[in-house]
């Protein structure tokens, strides 16, 4: 079993090579992230359902996927629920 998280990202330029046989590059920044990590380089290449590659625009709407298997992930432990004496008076 598999555990994804899925965040919304929009690709801000496209870094041309600075040498040649280097990729260029897609900077790409997270809607949901931390400021300071909010921004990927990734290759600039993508593959559509046929296997045509493609290369995205500044500008692009794109989704950010991590998924991670089984054996990286741990169950999160819910908070224990404070009673108040708000809580109590309906009972």
């Amino acid at each position: 079993m598999k555990g994804r998280k899925r965040m919304k990202g929009k690709v801000d330029k496209v870094v041309k090579p600075v040498y040649p046989g280097q990729k260029e590059k897609a900077q790409i920044e997270v809607e949901d992230a931390e400021p300071l990590y909010r921004e990927l380089r990734v290759d600039n290449e993508v593959v559509d359902e046929n296997g045509h590659k493609s290369a995205l625009e500044p500008g692009a709407e794109v989704d950010v996927v991590i998924e991670a298997g089984s054996n990286a992930m741990t169950k999160k432990k819910l908070p224990k629920r404070c009673i108040t004496p708000t809580d109590r008076a309906g009972e």
